[in-house]
């Protein structure tokens, strides 16, 4: 009997190899061929039609222009759809068209006329940017696009500051502003302006936004897919407020348990991975009834989500993994409700939100709302305005072993929330650290070279859920405090002076609180100020540590000088140390419940049982450059 019920596995298993499939796609390829190796579909959306769980879509080097629209998805984390490019070729995927015929008008600026049947259904030349938190900065913004060479000019509200161009004033590359487009449509034809300046457009690469996304499912219900390996721009993507849909040039669309990896991804007008919600449950609410609270009507589209299947068991759980993100004007990844359950792991994010043309309450290199048991783990981001920010029932969630620097705004900002979350072995090298307007935080072993500037939040009553869930359980405004700051490193590089400046380095800021504090184990650094009860500390106020970021051929380093650590009796921090944020009356724990330990640094090391303040162990007092990416 068990030989038999033994061959009967093996069949099965079998079965299950013989009917998974791999179809191929070339840009030498045909629709009408089979998709077989050698002879592969032309479009990566027909090899979509024919795949089902279990099968491979490998798609080999060339352009494709199109959107790609899965109808169906896999069965389960074993028996996915991957979607990839083939192994040592550069597959693009562009939501852009070349243009060509343009017509000298004067010198450096040029024009071409294109008939709107060209565009389909969609024409991001009379779309404009809408909805909710946006901020267009007084004048309309449309969601296409010029690119010259794969970089992206800067669109202009006349012909005449094509005509005489003038370096958009908050951008951050004022020669890359010189480059500039206008456009009109008269009904029939699409026109468009633009300032090449030396350059001939007919001769160069000169490529305009066609499509809203690249790769987005129209439905939800498409669970399981991978992306893996592909270059992917170019998209004329709408604002992705958390209130609407939201569609990046990748966009998971309320699905289920989708990787995301080892993608480069770059210039969209908006956003570049969007984890979010469906239109079913609101979209540009406030907008469309100004007569309440923005933040009443979120409240709403929670609750609407949660009625239509927003859980563990439907939606979340995506993986985002070893990507490279970058030039999008809104963010690297966003999600409204979406992300929760995910791992975002070891991505490359940089130059998010550096044309600022128009902003809003939605930019970051990383802005989620409902990051439940979300982890944010390893991920290098630099030049992003924001770098990091959490907004709205971030709980359950870590934030650890990131590398933030060079973002003019703040690294991290953690937005009404009530905890917990851990916040751990992070490198905080910019301007401004951290920016608290919430509850229930742990910060352990980090680096924190910034000020931190914390208020309360009276004015808005936000969800709370129960443990390792999307079910609520209250709402509450932010009295403030119930935070933890335990073993982290103040190296304060910049000007501490009297009065605000002075209070937002270190801890003094937090002296008085509604909820009580647990602070022990910090070193002070350079004038940063310690928490007045804190009595484990080293303060050395004289002391420079020199805290620099350098990017290098072979990497990025860490410098620093660092003294007195050995004076500290630290201990380890773990779940019952933490204890429980006060609100939710929940433990720091992993998503599956089991506790937690800091036990490695963010390198990986081992901690010893009196570890070192900040994110590494291995430190000793003096100079040390170390490479940290």
């Amino acid at each position: 009997m068990k030989r038999k019920q033994l061959f009967f596995i093996l069949f099965l298993i079998c079965c299950a190899v013989v009917q998974a499939k791999e179809y191929h796609v070339s840009v030498k390829g045909n629709d009408a061929n089979e998709g077989t190796e050698k002879a592969p579909f032309r479009t990566i959306g027909k090899a979509a039609e024919y795949a089902f769980p279990g099968d491979v879509i490998t798609v080999h080097a060339g352009t494709y222009r199109e959107w790609i629209n899965p109808p169906r998805g896999g069965e389960s984390d074993g028996k996915r759809i991957v979607y990839r490019a083939a192994p040592g070729e550069k597959v693009e995927i562009k939501g852009s068209e070349r243009i060509t015929g343009w017509t000298k008008e004067k010198d450096g600026v040029w024009k071409v006329t294109i008939p709107n049947t060209f565009f389909g259904d969609y024409n991001p030349y009379t779309e404009l940017i809408y909805g909710d938190w946006f901020d267009g900065m007084g004048r309309e913004h449309h969601t296409g696009e010029v690119f010259l060479n794969n970089k992206s000019l800067y669109e202009k509200e006349s012909l005449d500051k094509v005509l005489r161009p003038v370096p958009h004033e908050n951008g951050k590359d004022k020669e890359g502003a010189a480059y500039t487009w206008y456009c009109e449509n008269d009904g029939v034809n699409t026109i468009i302006w633009a300032n090449f300046h030396k350059y001939d457009p007919n001769k160069e690469l000169v490529e305009i936004s066609t499509r809203n996304t690249c790769f987005y499912p129209s439905k939800p219900g498409i669970d399981y897919l991978t992306i893996q390996g592909f270059y992917i721009s170019q998209a004329a993507t709408q604002w992705g407020a958390p209130t609407a849909e939201q569609i990046g040039m990748i966009a998971t669309h309320w699905n289920k348990g989708w990787i995301i990896e080892n993608n480069v991804i770059s210039n969209s007008k908006c956003s570049g991975i969007t984890l979010g919600k469906e239109r079913q449950t609101g979209h540009n609410v406030w907008l469309n009834d100004t007569s309440i609270d923005g933040s009443l009507h979120y409240i709403e589209v929670t609750f609407n989500t949660i009625r239509n299947g927003w859980n563990k068991e439907n939606i979340g759980s995506h993986i985002v993994r070893n990507n490279e993100i970058s030039h999008c004007e809104q963010t690297g990844i966003c999600g409204s409700m979406g992300a929760a359950f995910s791992l975002i792991e070891n991505n490359h994010i940089h130059d998010i939100w550096v044309k600022r043309q128009f902003t809003g309450a939605e930019i970051g290199g990383i802005k989620f709302h409902a990051a439940v048991d979300t982890r944010i783990v390893h991920n290098r981001i630099h030049n992003a305005g924001r770098a990091l920010w959490l907004d709205w029932m971030t709980q359950g969630t870590r934030v650890s072993g990131n590398l933030f620097y060079d973002n003019d705004m703040e690294d991290l900002f953690l937005e009404v929330n009530h905890g917990p979350f851990l916040v751990d072995n992070n490198i905080f090298a910019s301007r401004r650290s951290i920016l608290e307007q919430s509850q229930g935080g742990a910060y352990v072993h980090n680096l924190i070279a910034g000020d931190i500037y914390r208020y309360v939040e009276h004015g808005r009553y936000t969800p709370y859920f129960l443990p390792h869930s999307t079910e609520v359980a209250g709402l509450s405004i932010i009295p403030g405090g119930d935070d933890r700051y335990i073993n982290n490193l103040f190296a304060t590089v910049l000007p501490v002076t009297e009065g605000e400046n002075k209070r937002k380095y270190g801890l003094a800021d937090y002296n008085k609180t509604v909820y009580p504090m647990m602070v022990d184990g910090n070193v002070y650094y350079n004038g940063a100020l310690p928490f007045e009860g804190e009595k484990n500390k080293v303060v050395l106020p004289d002391f420079n540590p020199n805290v620099k970021i350098e990017e290098t051929a072979d990497g990025v380093y860490l410098s620093l000088s660092v003294k007195g650590l050995s004076d500290l009796q630290t201990s380890r921090v773990n779940t019952e140390r933490l204890g429980k944020a006060k609100l939710p009356g929940q433990v720091y724990e992993q998503p599956d419940g089991s506790p937690i330990e800091i036990a490695a640094d963010y390198l990986g090391n081992a901690r010893g049982d009196q570890p070192k303040p900040g994110p590494l162990e291995s430190v000793k007092d003096g100079e040390i450059r170390i490479k940290v990416w």
